[in-house]
């Protein structure tokens, strides 16, 4: 069995769970595929309001699933194909999925799974959770577009740490650096996920799905790079097309009505 990305709903909250039974649920190229299907669906679809993203058994990811890796990875077309295709298929539906996304993390949360997580905007973990790419061990470095991900999400220092010192590093470690929101004990974890889950279905989607958008344009931006004023004005430009929608006018009328908006 490659293992397996399952999907399931429970009213506006949808769980995602990574699945390889006696592997951590370490990533196989089926299911960086299906990770890249699971969340290209989500973004078409308007109920969802917030998605949790998990492992199966109280690991989160382990990493890449090394038994496949001699297929493939000895060729650089193949090597390439599995990066910029599957892999990267995968976590760029994640990125660009308009809908919040909450990382539960338990025990293992290695390569793969930290850039799963690095994916996702809210990360709670338990406090035995270990973080890490190690794969300087295994002779290769982490592919560009990865890279650069991790890197903006933990931090250059604390990427480096990882990839050139092969280090593994603590929940409470990344709480202090700022790659973590919260960290729970392991039994608690699961109800935190849930919890900041139900706070942001109870809010707004529209307005999420817009700050999400909002977000990802802005991170694309450099300042230090000619246009990059322009593609703001843009930006700011068509930021404002929410003004006459239904959501936006209920939010206000409820405030001034002294009463729950219904969204």
């Amino acid at each position: 069995m490659a293992g397996q990305v399952r999907i399931a709903a429970d009213g506006g909250i949808s769980r995602v769970t990574l699945s390889h039974a006696g592997k951590l649920n370490a990533m196989s190229r089926a299911m960086w595929r299906e990770l890249r299907s699971v969340f290209e669906g989500i973004q078409q679809d308007a109920s969802i309001r917030c998605v949790i993203v998990e492992g199966e058994g109280g690991h989160f990811c382990a990493g890449g699933d090394i038994a496949e890796y001699p297929a493939f990875r000895f060729s650089e077309q193949g090597l390439r194909d599995f990066h910029e295709d599957d892999v990267w298929g995968g976590l760029d539906a994640m990125l660009c999925c308009d809908v919040p996304l909450v990382a539960q993390i338990e025990g293992n949360c290695m390569g793969a799974g930290v850039e799963i997580a690095s994916c996702c905007d809210i990360r709670v973990a338990g406090a035995s959770a270990k973080f890490g790419a190690p794969i300087a061990r295994l002779g290769f470095p982490m592919a560009p577009r990865e890279a650069k991900l991790v890197s903006e999400a933990l931090g250059g220092l604390t990427a480096r740490e990882m990839l050139l010192e092969a280090a593994v590093l603590d929940a409470p470690t990344l709480l202090l650096r700022g790659f973590l929101n919260g960290v729970l004990t392991d039994a608690d974890v699961a109800g935190e996920a849930l919890a900041r889950a139900r706070r942001i279905a109870a809010l707004a989607p529209q307005a999420a799905r817009l700050n999400k958008q909002t977000f990802r344009t802005l991170n694309q931006l450099n300042p230090s790079v000619s246009g990059s004023s322009d593609a703001m004005e843009f930006v700011a430009n068509s930021a404002y097309a929410y003004a006459d929608s239904a959501e936006h006018r209920e939010g206000i009328a409820a405030f001034l009505g002294k009463r729950k908006p219904v969204f």
